[in-house]
């Protein structure tokens, strides 16, 4: 459709039929820049300061924030409540964040901070959509100056071009409904924020710290002092080959052991070499290329994997439970003891079994174990379930954003 042509978006509210007109974007929210506070000033309190960095990649606004008497400046550069803001240099360039500040406390804007303006006769709601859409990201890129500094001009995002309702009530209510629609974001990306917070507390007072013997918090009924031995007396190295037929597998940071079809990324490999790759059963554990930052996961698929990969299972199963000590590889004391056998390997490089046999373990009772595995096994499947509702909201409002919007 050329541009001079009538706009219609494929879904609508009743009663909207007038076509969407083309508006630059400085003639409906112009972007402001912020004004250059001095770091020489910066105070511990006072009134708080949005900086780039307090823009982040989540599209929230956090971090630390500085502050600055409220005495040195004038009202210019407050920002109002809901405003959306644009990083406009830093690591997170092109981001818009929308400022939440309900109780209308003053909130400064800092240079290369962008904030785009209300102007009267458009909704608000409907320009916050609209800068944080794909439609705004595509137009973005054309003007980006990419390197060690990115950065954007406000005069080339003033000429960004969307089609607008004619009609502010028309407006109003696209911005309303995409509205809603992020505060059950947000308020899912809230809920996920705490079940990881509580998972991190939980693995650092349910397993013994600092050299003890004792976790903080026990489940009842246990009161012994773990015990310590090292791994090459708990678990034993398993290497297997010859089923080439069997699936490939490959190992994630975030989704664990996965098939290498569904890791997303085109992973070249010869058929030929299969023969020699490694078998992983359910149940066997393996230590990733990433195994300095703590990539041991568990498996529960059948199949072969690269014979980098080191494989190990439990030699008792009687004594120890999978689910415990694949939550313990995960605690941050756990990965820190890493450092004593990964000294010197760089990323590519797996940790061999002999390395990893000699590091010493604490566990408790296989009771205890699988009271802790678990109660991390049910955490990590309400966390899981977050996860995918979030993601099937955003997918919704992605949706969304292609049927309303021209």
């Amino acid at each position: 459709m050329k541009d001079n042509q009538a706009k219609y978006p494929q879904l609508r509210f009743k009663g909207f039929t007038d076509p969407w007109e083309k508006r630059k974007l400085g003639k409906t929210a112009p972007l402001r820049g912020g004004f250059a506070f001095k770091s020489s000033e910066f105070k511990s309190k006072g009134v708080p300061i949005i900086r780039i960095s307090n823009i982040l990649s989540s599209g929230e606004i956090g971090g630390n924030f500085v502050f600055y008497d409220e005495q040195n400046n004038d009202d210019k550069y407050i920002l109002p409540d809901k405003s959306a803001v644009l990083a406009m240099s830093g690591a997170t360039t092109g981001k818009v964040s929308i400022l939440f500040n309900p109780t209308n406390n003053k909130v400064y804007q800092n240079q290369r901070v962008g904030y785009f303006q209300s102007v009267e006769g458009v909704n608000y709601d409907f320009i916050s959509t609209i800068v944080r859409s794909e439609f705004f990201m595509k137009q973005l890129e054309s003007v980006l100056v990419s390197g060690a500094q990115p950065n954007v001009s406000s005069k080339e995002i003033d000429l960004f071009e969307f089609a607008f309702p004619k009609f502010v009530h028309e407006q109003q209510k696209i911005g309303t409904f995409f509205k809603q629609l992020d505060d059950t974001i947000a308020l899912h990306q809230r809920k996920l924020a705490k079940l990881k917070k509580l998972k991190q507390g939980y693995l650092q007072k349910l397993f013994p710290q600092n050299g003890s013997k004792f976790p903080q918090l026990r489940f009842s009924g246990f009161s012994d002092a773990w015990e310590q031995r090292k791994a090459k007396d708990i678990f034993n190295s398993l290497v297997e080959k010859g089923k080439e037929k069997l699936p490939v597998l490959s190992v994630t940071q975030n989704n664990g052991v996965v098939y290498r079809e569904d890791v997303g990324i085109d992973i070249k490999y010869d058929r030929k070499t299969l023969n020699n790759y490694k078998i992983i059963y359910p149940g066997n554990f393996v230590i990733s290329l990433r195994s300095f930052q703590g990539g041991f996961e568990l498996s529960n698929k059948l199949g072969i994997i690269s014979p980098a990969y080191t494989i190990f299972r439990l030699k008792d199963k009687d004594s120890h439970d999978n689910s415990f000590w694949k939550t313990k590889f995960k605690t941050f004391d756990f990965i820190q003891s890493l450092k004593t056998v990964t000294f010197g390997i760089r990323d590519g490089k797996s940790i061999s079994f002999s390395e990893f046999g000699d590091l010493k373990l604490l566990f408790p009772s296989k009771e205890e174990q699988q009271q802790i595995g678990t109660f991390f096994k049910q955490l990590d499947h309400l966390i899981t379930l977050h996860q995918h509702k979030l993601e099937k909201l955003q997918e919704l409002k992605k949706g969304y954003l292609q049927k309303m919007f021209c």
